[in-house]
């Protein structure tokens, strides 16, 4: 009998997290028939032989090269037998049950992805939806999370929030959805396929759901001097999903956004 849940995680030198993930996924996925493959990235730092001695039971795929956070992800998902599937980052630590989460999922055929809080290593609260890119938001990509001041605070009202997207570091979906829009676009590297992944699932008419009464933990690894690789993203982005007019005017904003940010470190620097 295929298990119900398959928990997918991509990995790369990600030794120094494994164990507190792990301990925290087995315990948190009681009730639920599950697997758990890891696609690792060419990591140098051990862990495959780390969970080969320590999680016997989880599928290890062992990639001779980095094939990013999208495309490790198609590749891990092929090999999955569940009809629903948890895409979770190797630097998380989930912190409640994920029975229910699943639960609500299967409750809505029309949900395509689902989401739960972040929180830092602190437990301090951190944005994990946002909104689609558009005019405004790309002059300053922070706007891009401003959906509200419930998800500017993480004091939250309501259980379940409608969203254009969510963060990749956790994605519960019907490996239906995953299939009918083609898993990720391979052409992100890092940063952005979240967006446009969540973008694929709001084409096919699906919703895309926050819960706040659920959370887990994220060692989020971006800073501003990975800025350029976000941009990198957009510029992907927009190049997929807008035409003419639309696709020139959103280019040049952020081509703007690009140059004030190069001009902010170069006095930052000086």
């Amino acid at each position: 009998m295929p298990p119900e849940l398959s928990v997918v995680i991509v990995n790369y030198n990600g030794l120094i997290y494994l164990k507190e993930c792990f301990d925290a996924l087995f315990q948190n996925l009681k009730n639920i028939e599950f697997e758990i493959i890891v696609i690792d990235n060419n990591s140098q730092d051990g862990s495959c032989a780390y969970l080969k001695a320590n999680y016997p039971e989880i599928i290890l795929i062992e990639s001779n090269v980095n094939l990013g956070f999208g495309k490790g992800n198609n590749e891990a998902v092929r090999k999955a037998k569940g009809n629903y599937l948890l895409l979770l980052n190797n630097d998380t630590i989930i912190l409640d049950p994920l029975f229910p989460v699943l639960n609500f999922l299967k409750s809505d055929a029309k949900i395509g992805v689902a989401g739960i809080k972040m929180l830092d290593g602190n437990k301090k609260y951190l944005a994990s939806a946002g909104n689609f890119p558009n005019y405004k938001n790309l002059f300053q990509m922070k706007k891009l999370m401003e959906i509200g001041s419930e998800f500017r605070t993480g004091i939250f009202t309501k259980e379940v929030y409608e969203v254009d997207w969510l963060s990749g570091s956790f994605l519960m979906l019907p490996t239906q959805v995953f299939k009918e829009i083609d898993g990720f676009d391979e052409d992100y590297f890092l940063y952005v396929e979240d967006v446009d992944f969540s973008k694929k699932i709001a084409d096919k008419v699906y919703k895309r759901v926050f819960l706040s009464n659920y959370s887990y933990i994220h060692f989020v690894g971006f800073n501003s001097s990975k800025n350029h690789l976000l941009v990198k993203g957009y510029e992907i982005y927009i190049a997929k999903h807008f035409k003419g007019f639309n696709k020139k005017t959103l280019e040049f904003i952020l081509s703007v956004n690009k140059l004030v940010k190069r001009i902010k470190q170069f006095l930052k620097r000086n």
